[in-house]
This record gives structure tokens, sequence and C-alpha cells, in this order.
């Protein structure tokens, strides 16, 4: 088992240890980009309200109600579209290295789903969620906002339920000629925690990207980082 990883039944018996459960949804595609590149398979991720990429999901306490309990009820609030998350979709758990603590665990899921399934879940997010777009009404007062929570809450700063989700986005899996736009330039962002690795973990563990693919991604999105 990789460094950091941990069995799900580890994971859980960790005392102190908070827990974050989140998932990739993804589905095959017929689909192509300007009728030539193939999109292959669609892969849903999220804009949070910090400008930063990651997966559905959040914290849940496994003393009130199971991993994927817990995790159902975020997509349900998250996205609007029910989805009922079983052990079997369990992908990993591990000790998340960018946490401030050493005592949050990271519980990733994954569920294929058909094309008009994910669709759904994204017309879905769009219009029902009780947790998207909160912030496009607040755009220009996010740090306002931010400032009176924290006067309420000085001792146990967090960020106020309201803030949450800016929408869903997909992940282009191709990569554009000159290597420079598709997969690069979506690896090039800034992700929460280690959601982007889990997310490069995913696309070679479920095939949706050769390992040589990735590579070639992953080394056209650092040349792009470091370009001033």
């Amino acid at each position: 088992m990789a460094s950091g990883q941990l069995s799900r039944e580890e994971a859980l018996a960790c005392v102190g240890c908070r827990h974050a459960c989140h998932i990739l949804l993804y589905a095959d595609t017929e689909a192509q980009l300007f009728e030539e590149i193939p999109i292959r398979h669609i892969v849903l991720m999220q804009m949070r309200f910090d400008g930063l990429l990651g997966f559905p999901g959040g914290l849940v306490d496994p003393s009130e109600e199971s991993l994927e309990e817990g995790l159902s009820r975020e997509l349900w609030e998250e996205l609007g579209f029910s989805l009922s998350v079983t052990v079997e979709d369990h992908v990993s758990s591990c000790h998340n290295p960018s946490s401030s603590s050493s005592h949050l665990i990271t519980h990733f899921y994954s569920r294929r789903m058909e094309e008009k399934e994910i669709r759904e879940v994204e017309k879905a997010a769009a219009s029902t969620a009780t947790d998207h777009g909160h912030e496009v009404a607040f755009v220009c007062t996010v740090c306002l906002h931010l400032s009176f929570w924290h006067s309420l809450h000085p001792a146990t700063f967090s960020t106020p339920p309201l803030f949450q989700v800016m929408g869903m986005v997909r992940v282009p899996l191709y990569t554009l000629k000159g290597g420079g736009g598709g997969l690069p330039s979506f690896l090039s962002h800034s992700f929460i925690g280690n959601s982007r690795s889990q997310l490069e973990d995913a696309l070679v563990r479920f095939g949706l990207v050769t390992p040589e693919e990735l590579q070639t991604a992953l080394t056209h999105a650092e040349q792009m980082r470091k370009q001033p």
C-alpha cells in the first residue's frame, strides 16, 4: 500500500480523525469537439468558492452516518441529484498530506454512469442543487461575508456554509496540437488538497487516458506553470 494510504477499515478506526469523502463521476461518450477531436469520456469536477478545482463531496462524521450515506447527502446538496453511493464505489482512503492537520483522512469514490445520466447530473447541479451557484449573487461581497463570519467565529474560523460550489466543469481528456490546450491546461490550474493526485490516479486506473498520455499532459502542464 502506498505511503499515506489506508484501508477503509483502518481509516474508520483512526481516533480523532476528520473524514472527507469525494467522488469521481464519469461516462463514456461518442461526442467530438469541433466534430474532429474525440472527447471519449465525460469526467466531472467542480469549481469551488475559493477558485480551486475539486470533486463533489465534503466532510462526513462517521459517528452520525456512514461514509457513503454522508457522501450521498453531500451529492444531493451540491448536485441536486440523488445518487446512492455504496462501499463498492470506494477507491481509496489516505491521510491528506496538504492538510494543515494530519488528522484529516480523504476518502475517494468513483461511479461510472451512462452519458444520459451524467448529463442529467449536470442539469440538476445548475438548476436544483441547494449549494450550487450561491456565490454568483455574492461574488462582489465574498470578502465582506468572510470577514463578518470570522468576527462571529474568531476561535474556530471556517468557511461559512453559504459558500460552496461555483459550478460543475468537465475535465478535457484530449491534448490540442502543440500541447497547449485541453488536459495540460486543465492540470496547470490549482486544485484543493489532494484532488489533483486523485484525478491523475483515476484517469489511468479506469483507462480514461493512457499512462503515456497523462505523462505528456503533466509535462506540458509543468511547462505552462513555469511560464512568466
